[in-house]
């Protein structure tokens, strides 16, 4: 390109473009590069209206002291105009901080801790259950039924159920303790969990758990992912074509839930466990329901092989874990720090 240059000077841009078989286009890219980097870097003057060295350092230890550490600079802005100073606008407080990299939350406020989120596998049937509360409105304004469900995250299998006038932890301490002894549970084989509510969190159920050798877990405060199973079921219930606008009484309510939760449990083909209804697969009956489906499927095969273009069908498989929260894979870099 210093060749190009140097004829350029002598038969112009264009010539010299062609003799040499170089864009022109290259040629003043280059050309701008090279006076760019020769220009030098100039410092931006400083107003006649700014602070000096010695004010700025001024309003540093001003905002350091005792008295305004705790302060927003809007705060100190305000307190000092009132007590009949004035150094500079917020707007140059903020620019003096920021100098110095303190612009961060500076008051004495509470921290809320970090709460952990849960991590759950469940990879059979009373391994993980997921517990809720949910209203269910009564026949008036502001009135109320509570519905708790408990319910398997690897079955979908609701293995207990309440329909109560109010929510208390001594009714769920009932439910809990009175499915661990159907379901045959024993010591630390389950994990229950749930959301934050007071009931679920309360210290008569904390007590049952420990004495029954049952750990529990909760969601993180306003996170309804931590809890998707019991929030889709409720889901679930409320879409129902018969779920009614409100309740005429509690009878109503337990009439009502006590045909939905048999329909849900031996009828209602879910698409989360393979088209199984719940009860099959908590009960271990799965292998032989996919067995018939698979000979029905190999039957309509053997009849019309045209119809299938791709392969033989197969029934929906059952997923092998369910998760709450299932970490994500580590990459290869995670893998090698680790």
């Amino acid at each position: 390109m210093d060749a190009a240059r140097t004829l350029a000077s002598e038969v112009g841009i264009t010539p010299a473009c062609k003799a040499l078989g170089i864009p022109r286009s290259g040629f003043y890219r280059t050309q701008a590069r090279t006076h760019a980097s020769a220009v030098e870097p100039t410092t931006r003057p400083s107003s006649p209206r700014a602070l000096s060295a010695d004010e700025r350092q001024g309003v540093l230890d001003l905002l350091h002291a005792d008295r305004f550490a705790d302060q927003a600079p809007h705060e100190v802005y305000a307190t000092l105009l009132d007590d009949g100073e004035y150094h500079c606008s917020i707007r140059t407080m903020y620019r003096i901080l920021n100098a110095h990299t303190e612009v961060k939350e500076r008051r004495n406020q509470l921290r809320h801790p970090v709460y952990q989120k849960p991590e759950l596998l469940a990879t059979a049937p009373n391994q993980v259950w997921s517990w809720d509360i949910t209203k269910l409105l009564g026949p008036t304004t502001w009135s109320y039924f509570y519905l708790y469900v408990i319910l398997d995250i690897f079955s979908r299998y609701v293995v207990g159920w309440m329909v109560a006038q109010a929510e208390a932890a001594a009714l769920a301490e009932r439910l809990i303790s009175e499915t661990c002894a159907k379901q045959g549970i024993e010591a630390g084989q389950l994990t229950i969990h749930a959301d934050r509510g007071s009931s679920m969190t309360s210290k008569p159920v904390a007590f049952l758990l420990a004495d029954l050798g049952v750990t529990k877990t909760h969601s993180r405060p306003h996170t309804s992912d931590d809890n998707p199973y019991s929030e889709s079921q409720f889901k679930t219930l409320k879409y129902r074509p018969d779920f009614p606008e409100r309740f005429g009484g509690i009878e109503d309510a337990r009439s009502f839930c006590q045909d939905f939760f048999p329909w849900y449990n031996t009828a209602h083909r879910h698409t989360g466990i393979g088209l199984l209804t719940p009860a099959v697969v908590h009960y271990g009956l799965a292998d032989e329901v996919r067995a018939a489906r698979a000979a029905v499927l190999q039957a309509a095969y053997a009849a019309h092989p045209e119809r299938f273009v791709r392969k033989i069908p197969v029934p929906p498989a059952l997923p092998e874990a369910a998760w709450i929260n299932q970490p994500k894979p580590m990459k290869q870099s995670d893998e090698a720090r680790h």
